[in-house]
């Protein structure tokens, strides 16, 4: 009787077999699921003796399961527009938190909760780096829940640099005179609207005098911040103020105090190079005018929006056009993922087999880069399992045929004794 267990073994087998492939099939749709299948070994074959040239004689004993393997390469990315929505490629897990218990998914589908905290489906809290007020982030510091507080404000910065690309017409008779405005913000956010006034004093000589609207200190006249001299070449080139030995070529202590708005005393620098340290003023024989002004210092804004870069910093965008990092997602990997333990909801949980969680950033050190506003889907191919299903219910029938078969030998066996 000891021999239907070998069949009923089998029966067994290609039942979990189905299972699996059956789980499969029902995550087809599961963000961040990994398909999985099973491994199986033969029970041990008992030893009945040697033959002639002393070989073993054995038997099997049927079939058992050895193992489920996993399938963690990446399921497609596809695109949801939603910002808090993030897709991982390549190795590492995202981390979520749930009153202290740390898991681990691949399902990027989350949400902000009435905290402004990004959860997963299940409310747990997505975990990374968070920033300062000054959006500075630093990886491999104590994880935090990633928040995106949609009441959050940029406070205003005052101007410290300006550069200003302008064209003085090289013929001009002495006395011609051309002016350029030029904004600029105060400590209170503010706009201070100056005036750099040239005036042609010579053969390639020009005087800038750059002035302040008398109301925006209470005086009675424009307050003069900064003057000076420009000397070109006679190839158009300034030349005088000349650059520094290390190639930058800037005017100092443009220095504006006692605004009536209250705000801060400001000091400014003038950048004579362009951002590639080409000169941003030139005399040519071409009419006098500004093409181009660049000044730092910005208004305050609030939050109007936010998204995922590819090394999962998470990018406020507020509504004086500047960008802030709110926090950076972390990203956990393991020395065999294999050994992670499956939990509800598609959450994981490290064990021993697993090893510990090593804990970066995305896209450093071999960690996979994330995609913001997509998922990853399942990685469930479905011709692959109704294959393996086709193979496996053949199994299971073959198994069952092999049962029968017993069944009738032990029938006949028995009427021949009876």
């Amino acid at each position: 009787m000891a021999s239907f267990a070998i069949p009923l073994s089998g029966l067994e087998a290609s039942s979990d077999a189905l299972n699996v492939i059956s789980n499969n099939l029902a995550n087809l749709n599961t963000d961040g699921f990994k398909s999985q299948n099973l491994t199986f070994g033969d029970i041990f074959a008992q030893m009945q003796g040697t033959s002639g040239n002393g070989d073993p004689i054995q038997v099997g004993g049927g079939v058992e399961v050895n193992g489920t393997v996993s399938n963690f390469t990446n399921g497609n990315v596809a695109s949801t527009g939603i910002a808090s929505n993030m897709a991982l490629q390549g190795n590492g897990f995202f981390i979520v938190s749930n009153n202290g218990q740390t898991n681990y998914t691949r399902n990027g589908d989350f949400s902000l909760n009435s905290k402004g905290q990004m959860v997963d489906a299940n409310g747990d809290l997505v975990m990374g780096y968070p920033a300062n007020a000054a959006g500075q982030v630093q990886p491999g510091g104590a994880l935090a829940p990633i928040t995106v507080n949609a009441a959050a404000t940029l406070p205003a910065q005052a101007t410290t640099n300006f550069s200003i690309t302008t064209n003085l017409q090289a013929d001009s008779p002495v006395g011609t005179t051309f002016s350029t405005p030029l904004a600029i913000v105060d400590s209170l956010g503010e706009t201070q609207n100056l005036t750099i006034t040239y005036t042609n004093t010579a053969t390639n000589t020009w005087t800038y005098n750059i002035t302040l609207p008398g109301a925006a200190t209470g005086a009675a006249a424009p307050t003069s911040l900064a003057n000076g001299t420009l000397v070109f070449n006679t190839s158009g080139e300034l030349i005088t103020p000349a650059e520094s030995a290390t190639g930058t070529n800037t005017i100092t202590g443009i220095n504006i105090a006692g605004l009536v708005d209250g705000a801060a005393n400001m000091s400014m620098t003038w950048n004579l190079n362009s951002a590639v340290g080409a000169p941003a003023i030139t005399q040519q024989d071409n009419p006098s005018a500004t093409t181009r002004t660049s000044v730092d210092g910005y208004g305050a804004g609030t939050l109007i929006g936010y998204n995922v870069l590819s090394n999962g910093t998470v990018e406020g965008t507020f509504s004086n056009n500047q960008t802030l990092a709110l926090g950076q997602i972390a990203v956990a990997t393991f020395a065999n993922n294999q050994g992670l333990s499956q939990t509800n909801g598609g959450d994981l949980q490290a064990t021993t087999a697993s090893g510990a969680a090593v804990i970066g950033q995305a896209g450093a050190g071999g960690n996979g880069t994330i995609t913001g506003g997509a998922v990853e889907e399942s990685n469930v191919d479905l011709s692959t399992e109704f294959s393996n299903m086709i193979v496996v219910q053949q199994s299971y029938e073959a198994n069952a045929k092999s049962l029968t078969t017993l069944d009738q030998v032990a029938q006949a066996t028995i009427q021949m004794i009876t």
